[in-house]
């Protein structure tokens, strides 16, 4: 039988851990670290074209690595968490993260693009074990009143790193062309100060992680704890997941978005230098503000989705406005005026970026009791597989045709993305079970890694034997 409402499991209490705010505060830090490995080479791509002697879609690989890792890996990634637990993937995250960013620092010669690439892989399976994340820390950490914003606070850290990742190397590296040794040694104080950064994390990772607090926060994470882990099945979780239409809408939905923003990110320096030379600066400030704008959309939607619950109907309207945003920055992108570029890309950023929490936690109710790494890691494989796609075929657009017709296939799949979003059943599950209302069927999903779970079955055991 289920627990009855409040009850907790085995007679513990429903309460909320004073640590979950530095486990959510570092991995929102690792996750920024990660972000600007991203796009620090994409927003310079005139630099490391001249740096490497290498040709713009060498250097566009540089950041749809990210994405091309993601897809193979993200089953195996997702079935750790699942089965080994938090911390193991959480150190494997940041882990892989420092090391990545020490391999950059040995690739500042204009002959190892090779190295700087398998170095940016690296840091591309880092991301693996970390964009799946956000959810699962919220669930097992935070309660139900808050569960919503940490999913938020944590997507956030991801943007923030996206947002100095526009910002900070395009200052640290100023485009010259005719001075390569100058260019090579503001590159190395922008990896080394990197891979600082990125150790610091990885050993604060190591002491702040731990499986999952003492008590759970909350009557969802209540229910799960209370099933033993061995009843659990990947395989027949993922087949659920599959077989879940509201997901399998939401997952199309999701990564066309996503897709189209990661597109957008990758080609913004590309766009603006078409309409605007010699712009760079610019481009990395544009980048920004669409960047900051999406942080505080992601904060909003949070915010509102705890007060409200209303997943589906904030999702949809999000996603119209994306469109609307991604419209207007199309038809001005060329009108020759920046502050007006400035404008529609916060715009379009604020819908955008805001999105991306949204679905997590959309896909976490319609999806309970399976696993939220499970889920989320889904997303993201359809987001980078989308972001691949659209990524190469509006590159393309954008070198034939110009950046209007680059964007404007973007805005053709969004559409699309609209229809599907409007077909989802809403079904709130945790909500519900949360409520109290404990006759939705549950089944096994792991909280606990095999060794947690044999060791807190040695705890009660020895407990059972002393009062005897």
């Amino acid at each position: 039988m289920l627990p009855s409402p409040g009850s907790g499991v085995a007679g513990a209490a429903i309460r909320l851990s004073r640590r979950r705010l530095a486990v959510l505060a570092v991995f929102s830090l690792y996750s920024l670290v990660n972000a600007f490995q991203w796009i620090q080479y994409s927003i310079l791509s005139s630099v490391f074209v001249h740096f490497y002697r290498a040709s713009y879609t060498r250097v566009d690989w540089l950041s749809m690595v990210y994405m091309v890792a993601y897809v193979p890996l993200i089953l195996p990634a997702t079935w750790l968490l699942d089965t080994r637990g938090l911390r193991l993937t959480a150190l494997l995250g940041s882990g892989l993260n420092c090391l990545g960013a020490w391999l950059k620092c040995a690739s500042v010669r204009r002959d190892l693009y090779p190295l700087t690439l398998l170095a940016q892989t690296v840091c591309a399976v880092a991301q693996v074990f970390i964009l799946g994340l956000p959810s699962r820390i919220a669930a097992v950490w935070f309660g139900p009143k808050e569960v919503s914003t940490a999913c938020a606070v944590a997507v956030l850290g991801n943007q923030l790193g996206t947002a100095i990742g526009f910002l900070l190397p395009p200052v640290l590296i100023p485009n010259t062309v005719d001075d390569i040794d100058l260019m090579g040694h503001n590159i190395s104080i922008m990896f080394y100060g990197t891979a600082a950064v990125a150790t610091l994390l990885f050993l604060l990772t190591g002491v702040v992680f731990v499986e999952k607090p003492k008590f759970p926060p909350s009557q969802a994470q209540a229910v799960l704890q209370d099933i033993p882990p061995e009843d659990y099945s990947y395989k027949q979780s993922i087949i659920k997941l599959f077989r879940n239409i509201p997901f399998v809408l939401l997952l199309i939905s999701y990564g066309m978005m996503t897709g189209a923003f990661y597109s957008v990110s990758t080609l913004l320096s590309q766009m603006i230098v078409t309409y605007y030379k010699g712009e760079e600066v610019n481009a990395g400030r544009i980048g920004l503000t669409l960047v900051i704008a999406g942080m505080v959309g992601s904060i909003i939607c949070g915010l509102w989705l705890d007060y409200t619950k209303t997943y589906k109907q904030t999702t949809l309207i999000v996603y119209i406005l994306s469109f609307v945003g991604m419209t207007i920055f199309t038809f001005t992108l060329d009108i020759g005026n920046l502050a007006i570029v400035f404008v529609t890309g916060g715009v379009l950023g604020f819908f955008m970026t805001g999105y991306l929490p949204l679905g997590f936690e959309f896909a976490v109710e319609i999806t309970y009791p399976e696993s939220e790494g499970t889920s989320s890691g889904l997303l993201n494989a359809s987001a980078q597989i989308f972001g691949i796609l659209f990524t190469l075929v509006q590159g393309k657009l954008i070198t034939d045709y110009g950046p209007r017709a680059g964007n404007l296939f973007l805005c053709a799949w969004m559409f699309v993305g609209i229809i599907l979003t409007a077909l989802i059943k809403s079904d709130l599950r945790r909500h519900t079970v949360n409520s109290g209302i404990l006759n939705t069927d549950i089944k096994a999903v792991p909280v606990d890694s095999p060794t947690e779970h044999e060791k807190n079955n040695t705890v009660l055991k020895n407990q059972s034997e002393s009062a005897i």
